[in-house]
């Protein structure tokens, strides 16, 4: 059974590799039919804690139940219900479209006409029909993304695990890709996903957690902990390199925090145009400002004093 109606369960959850500990001992629970994130920087940990859920990495400590069983124990069993979309695309590039769904599906022992079948579906839900019958290689990285998806999902996985699902591709691609993944989604799969795109893990995820050092630093709804560890708004005073400095004792009491970065000051507050207003009003005066509402980056550079970065 899944332990209090969470597919995946960890307590304690450690990933070593020799001396080094790339996941130290997180807790985490995803519920059926949710889509959950882990939100992080390269090395944080995320795609370590995925191999593990994804029975292809054996854990070092702890406890993990992914799908009610335990993945040391019963990982054919697991890998058998799972879908998973890798960091990089592995398709055959030698193979047509079609093949690659058809020949994947094969691998799970299904019924040629049910692995034909299906093919043709997912070719519809990717937006590959018309490609069916190209080969693989000179396909966009769009394409080769909604492919990489789709051949996941042809065994009609109950949790689908993407990493970096959308890393590489043009804004209008990766706005087709959470189109797709919204329709999965509402289906009923669950989904687990990595990034480091805040835009993406607000957009996505239903609960995500924030990781940081191989460890989980905050966990709730994006507007959760953006109400937590944020505030309403957000001004940006942008400054050429090196300008701000000193400039952050001048807007001293102008807003709840003040974060100083390279090229800019941000100023968290609820009110970012009054703020502003009263910048100026003590001789502040920035190459631009901009006033906008707060994202989970904020949340994260709240939580380990850095930019979300690559």
């Amino acid at each position: 059974m899944e332990g209090n109606g969470a597919l995946v369960r960890a307590r304690g959850l450690i990933k070593k590799f020799g001396d080094f500990e790339a996941v130290r001992g997180i807790d985490l629970d995803v519920r059926r039919g949710e889509a959950f994130g882990f939100l992080g920087p390269n090395g944080a940990g995320k795609s370590s804690t995925m191999r593990m859920i994804a029975c292809n990495s054996p854990r070092s400590g702890g406890e993990l139940s992914v799908l009610g069983m335990d993945p040391d124990r019963d990982g054919p069993a697991i890998r058998a219900r799972l879908g998973v979309v890798p960091q990089l695309d592995n398709l055959d590039t030698e193979l047509t479209v079609r093949q690659n769904l058809q020949i994947y599906g094969r691998y799970f022992g299904m019924p040629r006409a049910v692995v034909r079948e299906k093919a043709t579906e997912l070719l519809d839900f990717a937006q590959l029909t018309e490609r069916a019958d190209d080969e693989v290689d000179p396909l966009s990285g769009g394409m080769k993304r909604r492919l990489t998806i789709a051949r996941s999902l042809i065994n009609d996985p109950e949790l689908l695990l993407l990493d970096e699902p959308t890393t590489g591709l043009d804004p209008q691609a990766r706005h087709l890709l959470w189109d797709r993944l919204f329709r999965l989604k509402h289906s009923g799969v669950t989904l687990i996903v990595t990034t480091h795109y805040m835009d993406e893990a607000e957009q996505l995820c239903d609960r995500l957690v924030v990781m940081d050092g191989g460890k989980i630093v905050a966990e709730g709804s994006p507007s959760e902990l953006i109400a937590e560890y944020s505030s309403k708004e957000v001004l940006e005073l942008r400054f050429t390199p090196g300008d701000q400095d000193g400039v952050e004792s001048t807007v001293d009491g102008l807003a709840d925090r003040v974060e100083v970065l390279p090229d800019r000051l941000l100023l968290y507050t609820s009110n970012g145009e009054a703020a502003l207003e009263a910048a100026h009003g003590r001789g502040v005066r920035p190459l631009s400002s901009l006033v906008r509402r707060s994202t989970l980056e904020d949340v994260f550079l709240r939580l380990t004093g850095r930019t979300l970065v690559d």
